[in-house]
């Protein structure tokens, strides 16, 4: 099947309901936004020459458009390529090439940095005039029929090697992804207003489906980002408000509501994943918020999809075992199955740690061009997702570590390689490893433990600057620290988990 045709269906069947807002102005109802989809769909196939199966990316910030854009791309077959927009110019250009992209969806706020990329890619301003008009036009009635293994969101995340990795997820993985979210997670309604304070390229994104199916409204906040004052508002005005969050966000949302002496109401639900959130935070969330909270743990290879705590294991505190329950990242999710593997690759009993690992219909197709990376991550199916943890005898999977020296700062991965490349280029530097720091605000920052050639000055801002010309802002460290030498084995290679004992406290 084609997930478009939830959004047909739900024109259909609810027609005026409102579908698409900004703030609490309705943009479009149900039949509109199918209307637009159709019609930007027609326009990139008679326009663009954008066939079935090619690829289309999106570079752009959150918008209600972003939805009318993902559609249409559906719409008529072809597969979308969300690019974070916090990505620099030259990152999304990478992106786009390794895709094969046959066009690229801009924003004005993205056009700017899109021109660092030099790629000879045709843009598509959804702020312009001409997209305006398009949207308007005919296009065909239905969504063109796709098979369940069709690729429908390429997904690029970035691995130890450095290079991002093109996640192919198809519209059955999407499809498995979406039904665990009316099982495992909650329960949307038409009434409800889901809100994309996240960004739509990544995980806040994927929950559109299950809420178009319903009729729900979409809401993308004024600001178009995270703003906790503002999310508090928008709950009281729109009422049955659900939302995805990282664990930074609920800190600031829970903080929020202390300053307001608020409960947040007229949050419904709050799905936080994405990074390690502590047992003392969910336990003040709750306290100040109530229970509207649900765990969820993924990746991109398994979208949202490998585990979930639900709102029940969160208000069971009469439960003997509530505390490590409310520590855990919850069961395998309905089309899921979890295991824990040793050195050996060889099953695990419950209560030993060692690397998780995933099956079910939601796991990715593999990697886009890259069947060496896919046969390293698939073995038999299983998903080895590079996480640590153990399993109890109930089923709940309990976090250790992560065996990938991934950095997850404010729910977004950083990874250390890209950080190292960008200033290793610098000709002060002479070596660099990048690490996470706990930190109470983020969850992580990066911090760079770096040695300088002879003569070379120990400064901040300098070596910031040269990060800013190649990597994404949020990516650079937020700490710079001057050693004599790095820490290395017999091999010559950098021990990070003693670059991390060294900073612990610091």
């Amino acid at each position: 099947m084609n997930m478009a045709e939830w959004l047909s269906a739900s024109a259909h069947l609810r027609p005026d309901a409102p579908a698409l807002l900004t703030g609490t102005r309705v943009d479009a109802d149900y039949r509109t936004f199918a209307a637009r989809a159709a019609a930007v769909g027609a326009c990139l196939a008679s326009r663009h020459g954008v066939a079935p199966g090619d690829r289309v990316a999106l570079f752009m910030t959150n918008r209600t458009a972003y939805f009318e854009c993902l559609y249409g791309i559906w719409w008529i077959g072809a597969a979308a390529v969300p690019i974070n927009a916090k990505l620099h110019g030259r990152e999304a250009g990478w992106i786009c090439k390794n895709a094969g992209a046959k066009l690229l969806f801009i924003s004005d706020d993205t056009a700017e940095h899109w021109a660092e990329a030099d790629v000879p890619l045709p843009t598509w301003s959804v702020d312009g005039d001409d997209y305006l008009r398009a949207r308007e036009g005919e296009g065909a009635a239905a969504p063109l029929p796709r098979e369940t293994d069709d690729l429908a969101w390429l997904f690029y995340t970035s691995g130890t090697t450095g290079r991002p990795k093109g996640v192919m997820l198809s519209h059955g993985n999407l499809l498995a992804m979406s039904m665990c979210y009316f099982a495992d997670v909650d329960q949307p309604a038409s009434r409800d207003a889901v809100l994309y304070a996240a960004p739509i390229s990544h995980g806040a994104g994927l929950y559109n489906f299950p809420n178009v199916r319903v009729g729900a409204r979409h809401v993308v906040p004024d600001s178009g980002g995270f703003d906790a004052d503002e999310v508090l508002t928008l709950g009281k005005q729109l009422r049955d408000v659900s939302m995805f969050a990282a664990p930074t966000m609920v800190r600031r949302l829970v903080d929020a509501a202390k300053m307001r002496g608020e409960n947040g109401d007229g949050i419904k639900t709050i799905v936080y994943g994405g990074g390690p959130m502590y047992l003392a935070d969910i336990r003040d969330a709750m306290a100040t918020m109530g229970q509207r909270f649900v765990q969820i743990y993924g990746q991109g290879e398994s979208p949202m999809t490998i585990t979930a705590l639900g709102r029940e294991w969160h208000g069971r505190a009469d439960d003997q075992r509530y505390l490590e329950r409310l520590a855990s990242v919850g069961t395998a999710q309905s089309v899921m199955s979890v295991r824990i593997t040793g050195a050996d690759g060889k099953p695990l009993p419950a209560g030993e740690t060692g690397e998780i690992e995933a099956k079910g219909t939601a796991v990715m197709l593999g990697y886009w061009n890259n069947p060496e990376a896919s046969a390293a991550a698939l073995k038999d199916g299983w998903l080895r997702t590079g996480d640590v943890g153990r399993l109890d005898a109930d089923g709940f999977l309990t976090l250790s570590d992560r065996s990938k020296d991934v950095i997850i700062s404010g729910g977004t991965n950083i990874y250390p390689r890209e950080v190292e490349e960008a200033l290793l280029t610098h000709p002060e530097i002479r070596e660099v490893s990048a690490i996470g720091v706990p930190d109470p605000e983020w969850g992580e920052i990066v911090v760079a433990c770096m040695v300088l050639e002879d003569g070379a000055e120990a400064d901040d801002r300098k070596f910031d600057a040269h990060c800013l010309a190649s990597i994404a802002r949020f990516k650079r460290p937020k700490r710079y620290v001057y050693l004599p030498s790095l820490p290395k084995n017999n091999y010559g290679k950098v021990l990070k988990t003693a670059l991390r004992e060294m900073m612990a406290g610091k």
